[in-house]
């Protein structure tokens, strides 16, 4: 279930749409202008209508953000997953109320994962049954960047050495970094694709050799990486990136891209720490830190090396690891069950 768009012009309602076999997705479409109590009051009767002839005692609440706990805590599912991915209340324009909510999933919640090991570290004493999950990845359909596959139309006209992100364009992203490596070398070009979010697009970097190629569908990835000599992760170290453990990392490596990354924890360590990605902080250390880089592209040692780092990292195997997790924390929630006689043994 996605979070409501407020666009219906008469009642809420849910919208199904079935995307896999077995996997439908639900959006809640409530009446424009609901204020935020009355979206609680109005997401609470659409999941009432949802379960009216449903148990949801059969169902397991697999929670990304606290805030749905809001309007959901009356049900009694079978399991409750807390999949704490981000530091949420440290983002821009974060809930008020993000953290009091937090601690009631924490309160509920049977299992707790999260989306790295320094969010683990903040987290692990708000409940006893927590686990890091660092980001995985779909390893062959990013390795297909390798086979230098034929550029989009909007990146295919852009010549010269270039350098890519892709990702959310927001408070995290270091603008004033961008703008002096442009400036600093001209004959890079710099490409950047995402939505621009919670901040004013007018305050981007322009230059002739940035270049905004908006929003791309996943299955679109691989074909702007293989374009890109080096890719990058060019954060500010602030609150909101505290705790992250970008995605985008082991991405850009199976695509055989080397990485040039602001130094957040979770690509310190593992990442640089076993020579796969350059870690610089400030505009002339990120211009040597790339130079050096493009050293990589195509280079075998190394690609042989993020191979082997790579080599038992994928969603199947976090899917299976936590699968095992929640039917031991199942296990342990239902209690032992005597059958039969006890017997006085003393």
């Amino acid at each position: 279930m996605e979070e409501p768009i407020l666009d219906a012009t008469d009642k809420p309602y849910l919208q199904f749409e079935k995307k896999l076999p077995a996997l439908w997705l639900c959006v809640p479409h409530l009446p424009a202008g609901s204020s935020q109590d009355k979206t609680i009051e109005l997401m609470k009767g659409l999941l009432l209508s949802f379960f009216k002839d449903r148990d949801a005692s059969k169902f397991i609440f697999w929670y990304y953000t606290p805030m749905a706990f809001e309007f959901s805590r009356a049900f009694t599912p079978s399991q409750i997953v807390y999949d704490c991915m981000d530091e949420l209340s440290a983002f821009k324009f974060a809930p008020a109320k993000i953290k009091f909510m937090e601690q009631q999933l924490f309160a509920r919640a049977d299992i707790v994962f999260t989306g790295g090991v320094t969010l683990y570290e903040a987290k692990k004493g708000s409940h006893s049954n927590v686990h890091p999950f660092p980001s995985s990845i779909d390893k062959e359909h990013f390795q297909q960047a390798r086979d230098m596959l034929a550029e989009p139309a909007d990146q295919a006209g852009i010549t010269g050495t270039k350098l890519g992100f892709y990702g959310v364009i927001d408070e995290r992203f270091d603008q004033d970094l961008i703008r002096e490596i442009a400036e600093k070398c001209p004959d890079w070009q710099i490409i950047l694709i995402g939505p621009v979010v919670k901040i004013d697009p007018a305050m981007l970097p322009r230059a002739g050799n940035i270049h905004y190629l908006g929003s791309k569908s996943y299955q679109e990835l691989p074909a702007y990486l293989s374009g890109w000599n080096v890719a990058l992760i060019p954060f500010l170290l602030n609150e909101s990136t505290r705790f992250i453990s970008p995605t985008k990392t082991p991405e850009y490596l199976a695509a055989g891209r080397p990485v040039v990354s602001a130094a957040i924890r979770d690509v310190v360590d593992p990442y640089s720490k076993v020579g796969l990605v350059s870690i610089a902080q400030g505009t002339d250390a990120f211009i040597s830190a790339i130079d050096y880089e493009l050293g990589n592209f195509a280079n075998p040692d190394w690609l042989q090396a993020v191979d082997e780092f790579l080599f038992d990292k994928s969603w199947q195997n976090t899917f299976s690891a936590m699968q095992t997790m929640m039917q031991l924390a199942t296990s342990k929630k239902k209690g032992v069950v005597f059958t039969g006689e006890l017997k006085n043994v003393s």
